[in-house]
């Protein structure tokens, strides 16, 4: 016996005859309705001469209305060649594989089935009849739907944590300030900084270094003191030690943890003296702040001219350094026009303060971002100055499995347009307003039917499919209409 004869015959029964030779008509053709979601008799031309639903809900589908029709006829356009590769398969084939298969629907959503197909032989040898065997995709079709949402919402996540790391890996290698980064002792150094480097010596490198060992004995126990704690208060006081080739610094540490394992970033500053060490000032840890927050920051003059920024504008505005900002005007960047910094230095003069102020900030290389500013006019003493804090107001993932479409602007944010863009774009931006609101609506009261929802509005099908993707409105619950080839998450 051939191989592919033994494989055929591992599969099947070995005692069928015995156990459904007495079986009558009736009671095989409730064998077959419950061994699959959906079964279809077809005759030799291909045509549904019987069907059994194994789920209720399948005949609310109308999928009993297929009786006396073409198997064909019952699929989408993209499905046509499968059902041919079906029926022109070998008869001696007991089964074929598993076909992925789209049937219309009325409410205009494809019904997903995969098939295989069964030959039956006649009497006389001759095919005269074949089973359909079909099971519900949709749960399927959900799951997936699901995996490509979480699926995205990692790849921002991930993304996001690559873009925080390159900005620590380059603010520690440019710090001026001597920073190490201890992997909880002295002798264990997992990361150093060239002006570290530079201060310990030409032999200091990221492996290999051990801090311990280039301390003086009452400089090492003091250190130790330090951590120590540190690890149990979670918090210090910085200590003035010394190298055994007498150099003097101030050591000030702060920990954290990094894969459920304790860390140590030990900051060094020289000191010409044994005097005890300085407490940072209140500006100086103010513009620390400032400098190291997420918000992006910009100090200009009265006339809108940029003195400095922070690294979050640096990279809002995706420029090289913060350099390149200096001595520019601000609406270089901000602002869908050039009345938006007007009206924020007009309100500044008047008021002194302004709070949530909307409007788009555009960056060097083309990408634009919606942003609330908030600003505030110094005027104490003679360096008179403009503070502007930007924050980006980026779209977040939805909590709901389908994929989410950015909200519409809400009417009463209208009327902040007005200075920023012609009074026919504003009529244009409401119009286009209230007819996504309805659509909305529309297709939230008839649970995403398309066809219900065209009625609804009064609309053809047709102009209803236009406008959902004039609004960007076809997702994963809305789908669009069939094109000549499938979907890439349709499985073949």
């Amino acid at each position: 016996m051939s191989p592919a004869k033994q494989a055929l015959n591992d599969r099947r029964l070995e005692k069928a005859d015995k156990v459904f030779s007495h079986l009558a008509a009736d009671a095989m053709a409730e064998l077959l309705s419950t061994a699959a979601d959906l079964v279809l008799v077809l005759d030799a031309k291909g045509v549904i001469v019987d069907l059994a639903v194994g789920e209720d809900d399948l005949l609310s589908k109308g999928c009993q209305k297929w009786r006396g029709k073409h198997w064909v006829q019952t699929v989408t356009v993209e499905s046509q060649p499968k059902v041919q590769a079906l029926l022109e398969q070998n008869a001696s084939q007991s089964a074929a594989a598993w076909r992925h298969i789209n049937h219309p629907m009325p409410d205009g959503v494809d019904l997903p089935l995969a098939y295989s197909l069964v030959t039956l032989p006649s009497a006389g040898g001759a095919p005269a009849h074949s089973v359909a065997f079909a099971r519900d995709l949709r749960p399927q079709m959900t799951l997936q739907q699901r995996l490509v949402t979480a699926q995205l919402s990692m790849e921002r996540d991930y993304w996001r944590l690559r873009q925080a790391e390159t900005r620590y890996r380059l603010l520690f290698q440019l710090a001026s300030e001597p920073v190490l980064i201890l992997d909880g002792a002295l002798d264990k150094v997992s990361e150093i900084n060239p002006a570290a480097q530079a201060l310990l010596g030409e032999k200091a490198s990221r492996a290999g270094l051990n801090l311990a060992e280039q301390l003086d004995g009452p400089s090492l126990s003091a250190m130790r003191d330090m951590l120590d704690r540190l690890r149990s208060t979670g918090r210090c006081e910085p200590v003035l030690v010394r190298l055994r080739n007498g150099q003097e610094f101030m050591a000030a540490a702060s920990q954290f943890r990094e894969d459920q394992t304790l860390q140590f970033l030990l900051r060094l500053c020289t000191q010409a003296s044994r005097a005890a060490p300085s407490v940072p000032s209140t500006n100086q840890l103010l513009w620390q702040a400032m400098e190291q927050a997420p918000d992006a920051l910009a100090i200009t003059d009265l006339d809108g001219r940029v003195l400095t920024v922070n690294q979050a504008f640096v990279d809002l505005a995706q420029l090289g350094a913060a350099d390149l900002a200096r001595g520019q005007l601000l609406d270089t960047w901000l602002g869908r026009s050039g009345v938006d910094l007007r009206v924020l230095l007009t309100n500044l003069r008047q008021h002194g303060v302004v709070r949530l102020f909307a409007t788009q900030m555009r960056g060097e290389l083309g990408a634009a971002a919606e942003v609330e500013i908030s600003a505030v006019s110094v005027s104490r003493g003679e360096d008179k100055c403009l503070g502007f804090t930007i924050r980006e107001m980026g779209r977040r993932l939805a909590s709901d499995v389908r994929a989410p479409r950015e909200l519409p602007r809400s009417a009463s944010q209208m009327t902040e347009l007005v200075g920023r863009m012609p009074l026919k774009d504003i009529v244009r931006e409401t119009t286009d307003l209230i007819e996504q609101l309805c659509i909305e609506a529309a297709l939230q009261l008839t649970g995403d039917n398309r066809a219900s929802a065209a009625e609804m509005l009064g609309l053809s099908r047709q102009s209803l499919y236009i406008k959902l993707r004039r609004f960007d409105m076809v997702d994963g619950s809305i789908e669009p209409l069939p094109e000549s080839g499938e979907s890439s998450t349709r499985p073949g």
